[in-house]
């Protein structure tokens, strides 16, 4: 008889127990797995951030604008390989509830900065290029509304409006973006900075901000400096900081997420602890009888010690695994639901291996007093309570 088999035949003897302890343990791992996704997707911006890229703003203000003039004066800096201005369009789709994460662009400047992140076919772009009434949209945005190329689609503004007084564009669906990173961004829409420029009432000539990519990340200190002192005095001064210090500043706004998350997470874990350690030692020492007797029959302590260990990491690892398999599918379930707003929430393999470490840490605090108990317990005694 195996000790694998002997661990099993003892940790399902309670087949209540059993279920109950690993329900436990399911539902700490779903949690886990699934809000550690969630806070991983808030954050992929800051982590899939370049390390040559910087973004200026107005120094007031994110919400204060800049002259479009900026961009090729900035392009004259030395260590500079491309600048694209971006404009916050304010669009919805239909409602007002439907919001829609709508820039105002040069394409090609686009591409010259954020290229190595977006996938695109190349007949769309090209198509994109050549109508000034064309927009590309991303894949998560599409899916959502279900949109597709060659689609004409409205796209109202709740900040600015057309000349003839409607705040409503029509545009074209000449592509339809993708990630080249598993949790890229692509929940944004892009139009012609150009025709906006032409067919908007007011605020004509003007940006929200400038995307710089650098020729080296070494240079970006001397060109943010270069960059703020060229327009310091001016109507609009400029702050400029790297693309990964914004995006972490940007998501800060909405609070402290990921305390929140990891205090959800501890709580869970710290339940689960009490719940599998006292049904750990509850079980041991109901078994105190039967180890006595396995030491009679000349079962070693060190045999029966591992055997005790093996059952709470039996326990644990069948209970978290389940629990991650049935996060990856909820996450599955999310991904594809037409009106969530955040795509590609998935079980990373770092999620993933910190999991197995959790899993590892938790089996060995619930079982290793029983297993030393059980070790160190006299045969004259373990009979005695029989």
């Amino acid at each position: 008889m195996s000790d694998l088999y002997l661990v099993y035949k003892n940790l399902t003897r309670k087949k209540l127990r059993f279920f109950l302890t690993l329900f436990a343990i399911f539902i700490a791992f779903l949690i886990y797995g699934a809000l550690t996704a969630f806070d991983t997707a808030l954050n992929a911006g800051v982590e899939l951030s370049a390390d040559n890229r910087l973004v200026t703003v107005n120094k007031i203000n994110f919400t204060q604008p800049l002259p479009i003039s900026y961009v090729r004066k900035v392009e004259t800096i030395k260590g500079i390989a491309a600048v694209v201005p971006l404009n916050w369009f304010g669009g919805y789709y239909k409602d007002p509830q439907q919001q829609v994460l709508t820039f105002a662009v040069d394409p090609p400047k686009l591409m010259a900065v954020y290229g190595d992140d977006l996938a695109i076919d190349e007949d769309h772009y090209k198509n994109w290029l050549k109508n000034q009434q064309g927009i590309l949209v991303g894949k998560s945005v599409a899916d959502m509304y279900g949109w597709k190329v060659g689609d004409r689609i409205p796209l109202n503004s709740n900040i600015f409006s057309k000349r003839d007084g409607s705040t409503s564009w029509e545009f074209d669906v000449e592509g339809i973006y993708t990630g080249k990173r598993p949790q890229a961004d692509t929940n944004g829409v892009y139009i012609h900075y150009k025709y906006f420029n032409e067919t908007q009432s007011f605020g004509g000539n003007y940006i929200g901000w400038m995307g710089i990519k650098t020729t080296d990340p070494a240079l970006n200190e001397q060109v943010i400096k270069t960059l703020d002192e060229m327009f310091v005095n001016t109507p609009f001064e400029t702050e400029t900081v790297p693309e990964k210090a914004f995006n972490k500043s940007f998501i800060a706004q909405l609070g402290n997420i990921g305390l929140i998350i990891s205090s959800v997470v501890f709580a869970a874990f710290f339940i689960i602890l009490v719940i599998v350690g006292f049904s750990m030692a509850l079980a041991i020492r109901e078994r105190t009888g039967e180890i006595g007797v396995m030491k009679t029959l000349g079962f070693p302590s060190q045999r029966i010690f591992k055997m005790v260990l093996m059952e709470s990491f039996m326990l644990t690892f069948l209970g978290g695994s389940i629990g991650l398999l049935v996060a990856t599918l909820f996450l599955g379930f999310l991904n594809e639901a037409p009106q969530f707003p955040i795509a590609d929430l998935i079980l990373t393999k770092g999620i993933i291996l910190q999991a197995v470490g959790v899993m590892i840490v938790l089996s060995l605090i619930t079982g290793i007093i029983p297993a030393v108990n059980a070790l160190k317990l006299n045969i004259v005694t373990a009979l005695s309570r029989r």
